[in-house]
């Protein structure tokens, strides 16, 4: 069976079950509902791989999801186990949808493509010139501009400088962007927002995070719109990574298997416009409303932008080390003062 799930990580470490270290998760809660509600075996609470459990993506700590798909063994075409899995399951999980898929189904290895949306102050994209302010209001030609901007990243490219571990030209750090664009803004609560939609084959860690910090570097101009092209070649660039807090999984796209499965008579297509309402309510009442509320308290987005002029996206070759930022260098020299002055005390 494929669950789709709605979920505001702001409370949890992540996705990934993480029972056995004592983490709060998404999957922990998941599989102790299921045990509760004697929909699976309770042996299978710490060995989900007995059910063939599957996340079609992980997310990490904080990110929220709206569509995520998980995959695992349940009894077929039980009615009573989404009403009864939302009563079990804390308010900030939703399940909103389980169909019966073939019998070998992988919710990871058969998704086509995952979109994600990051919602954030437009403020990040007022030009470097200007006083950093949540007062700050966009323009039709600040969105032009970030649209502008994201479409230079739209196709097939290199982004082992998005992610950690990858080398130049490393054939696994090659992904596709389908599309990547920038909404209207809107206000809320004494701020203006907008959200960037990006849709992908598979992302990376941090990908996501890196290309919106790239865009906010470029469009406020600590440096320039190349530079987007120079990362995707051999040397290595000091990428700044956005904050996560406006990051959401808004849904797994599943087109071939819906083309050759959907209309067989038997299974149902992974599409959920059944279920639209909910989830709308959901994005906008939960997850949305949570994001906005910690920005506004915790100033996250704000607190990022003063260090965001620290980056100097000097390129070197990966082979090298590279010199110290001034900042590093100091950072060093403090520790090192530190260490002369313990070991004086102790003679």
């Amino acid at each position: 069976m494929a669950c789709m799930l709605s979920f505001s990580g702001k409370d949890y470490m992540g996705m990934q079950n993480q029972r056995s270290q004592g983490l709060k998760t998404i999957e922990g809660e998941l599989l102790e509902a299921f045990t509760k509600g004697g929909f699976i075996d309770p042996e299978w609470l710490d060995n989900p791989q007995k059910a063939f459990f599957q996340r079609a993506s992980r997310t990490d700590k904080g990110v929220s999801a709206l569509k995520m798909i998980i995959s695992l063994k349940l009894p077929p075409d039980d009615p009573t186990l989404v009403p009864e899995m939302n009563a079990i399951l804390p308010p900030d999980i939703r399940l909103q949808s389980v169909v019966r898929v073939t019998k070998n189904f992988n919710c990871k290895s058969a998704a086509d493509a995952r979109t994600y949306l990051y919602l954030t102050p437009t403020f990040a994209f007022s030009p470097v010139t200007d006083t950093i302010s949540e007062s700050w209001r966009s323009t039709p030609e600040t969105i032009d501009n970030v649209n502008k901007v994201l479409k230079t990243f739209n196709g097939s490219h290199y982004f082992h400088n998005y992610t950690s571990g990858k080398l130049p030209l490393e054939p696994s750090s090659r992904r596709h962007i389908y599309e990547f664009t920038c909404g209207q803004p809107f206000e809320n609560d004494g701020l203006e927002y907008c959200i960037l939609k990006i849709k992908g084959q598979s992302f990376m860690l941090h990908q996501i995070r890196k290309m919106i910090g790239m865009t906010m570097a470029v469009v406020r101009g600590h440096t320039s719109l190349s530079k987007i092209e120079e990362t995707f070649g051999m040397d290595r660039i000091d990428i700044p990574r956005a904050p996560g807090l406006g990051l959401v999984l808004d849904e797994v796209h599943f087109d071939r298997y819906n083309k050759r499965y959907g209309s067989d008579g038997i299974h149902e297509p992974l599409s959920w416009a059944k279920v639209e309402d909910q989830v709308t309510d959901f994005r906008d009442n939960v997850v949305f409303a949570d994001i906005m509320s910690t920005e506004k308290a915790s100033h996250s987005m704000l607190d990022w932008m003063i260090h965001l002029g620290m980056h100097r996206f000097v390129p070197r070759h990966f082979e090298e080390d590279g010199e110290a930022s001034p900042l590093i260098q100091a950072a060093l020299h403090v520790a090192r003062d530190t260490k002369l002055k313990d070991s004086l005390e102790d003679t």
